[in-house]
């Protein structure tokens, strides 16, 4: 076959390895793209790359070469795959990478809240535990984990690989049925009985109609005022007003998040600046363990090869 034009658009959010394919190609390398940039970036491009730049209608439109966009993570929301299906352009992802990756930001996240480990911090800085007149210093609850109810919204990889490191530790966990679900599957428990079980709730299902805004006021007001939610999926699955109001007005336990509405916040977020001990945010990096990026590249470069073979792999729809 002639030589494809590929067309990186964010290269910058992938690790710095050789772009190695084993067919013959030219490779246009952009570390950042803009929504703006894409459609010219891509017009005569046979493959485009991408993480979370968007590759819109008009874009695919204006691109009558191209036969394939390979989407470097999971979800492919920022890319119009009907659009992209009418124009014949196949499109995959990339699954299972970062299960372990993921599940284990979201245990940290759920075992340190917990144990209120924030809140021992502040007191450390304040020196309390210097001013003790003992050995220790209490002060804010811990709990075990042993004997507690995790609920898990999303039964994919990441949710199964955090069920199994909670059941190591002694926890019973629950895959909790979607919201308004005329019937509950085997195996899962109805929503609203999953809100009130748990001890604590980690969300690991993708951001669609259907899930926005699932865990909004009425959801926390049903929870247990102690429960910890973690949210490790996407920031639209949690009303965040709602929760910023549960966590100051002592309605919930804990929040842990690697993920807001809005990424990046540039222009700031009410729950970046609340001073909360029972709040943790990390910056959306719950997926990118060394190991798990480089399994992430290994599967982007097998995708665009298989597919110039004539052996697609990990397509979507």
């Amino acid at each position: 076959m002639s030589a494809w034009k590929i067309v990186v658009l964010d290269g910058d959010t992938l690790p710095d390895r050789p772009f190695a394919l084993d067919f013959e190609h030219e490779l246009v390398w952009h570390g950042r793209s803009e929504t703006a940039e894409v459609a010219e970036r891509i017009r005569d491009a046979d493959a485009v790359v991408t993480n979370k730049v968007v590759v819109n209608a008009d874009a695919i439109a204006g691109a009558p070469r191209l036969k394939l966009i390979a989407v470097t993570a999971t979800g492919v929301n920022n890319v119009d795959t009907a659009a992209a299906a009418q124009a014949g352009v196949a499109v995959c992802n990339v699954r299972a990478y970062g299960n372990e990756s993921v599940a284990e930001h979201a245990f940290m996240l759920m075992i340190a809240l917990m144990r209120n480990l924030p809140a021992y911090q502040r007191d450390i800085r304040a020196g309390l535990w210097q001013k003790s007149p003992f050995f220790c210093s209490f002060g804010a609850p811990m709990r075990d984990l042993n004997g507690k109810t995790l609920v898990i919204f999303g039964r994919g990889g990441i949710g199964e690989t955090l069920a199994a490191y909670a059941r190591a530790f002694h926890m019973k966990v629950v895959f909790g049925e979607h919201k308004g679900a005329a019937q509950v599957r085997e195996g899962y428990v109805a929503f609203e009985e999953a809100l009130r079980l748990a001890d604590a709730l980690s969300l690991h299902c993708p951001l669609t109609e259907q899930t926005a805004g699932m865990i909004g006021a009425a959801e926390l007001a049903q929870m247990k005022p102690d429960a910890v939610l973690i949210n490790c999926g996407r920031g639209g699955l949690v009303d965040e007003a709602a929760l910023l109001d549960a966590l100051e007005n002592g309605r919930i336990g804990g929040a842990g998040l690697d993920v807001l509405s809005v990424e990046p916040p540039r222009n700031g977020h009410p729950l970046l600046d609340a001073d909360l001990p029972n709040l943790i945010i990390t910056p959306h990096m719950a997926w990118g363990s060394t190991e798990a990026v480089n399994r992430l590249f290994d599967i982007v470069l097998a995708n665009i090869n298989a597919f110039a073979a004539g052996k697609p792999q990990n397509i979507v729809g």
